[in-house]
């Protein structure tokens, strides 16, 4: 079972995915704040990371350069409210596979992970 690491301060989004999650059959694994999703990521490995831009802690952009330092092939996808061109461009240049925009779509997010996981 692939592992899905999604790093959310909203504790309502976090939820929606963690549902969305375990009905994709994945393993999710979830974190409140940016320090936490680092040492959850590197405790846990996951497969794939999904990441707030905006959080309390660090900037989801930071989180982001700090992921791919550690972990090169490790896909991360920003998950954000923020649909302005300079929100995605900022969450790609950091390191970010793809930018999804909030809301989600549930069908449209498990074709993006098949995407990545299935590789």
């Amino acid at each position: 079972m692939k592992k899905v690491l999604y790093i959310e301060d909203n504790a309502d989004s976090l939820e929606f995915i963690r549902e969305a999650m375990i009905i994709g059959g994945y393993d999710f694994l979830g974190a409140a704040d940016g320090q936490s999703g680092l040492a959850l990521a590197s405790r846990e490995q996951p497969d794939l990371v999904l990441l707030d831009i905006n959080l309390p802690d660090i900037d989801g952009s930071e989180v982001a350069r700090r992921l791919r330092a550690d972990f090169q092939c490790l896909p991360i996808l920003a998950l954000s409210a923020d649909t302005t061109p300079d929100g995605r461009k900022k969450a790609l240049a950091a390191g970010c596979n793809q930018y999804l925009a909030k809301p989600i779509d549930v069908s449209e997010l498990w074709r993006v992970l098949a995407s990545y996981l299935l590789r």
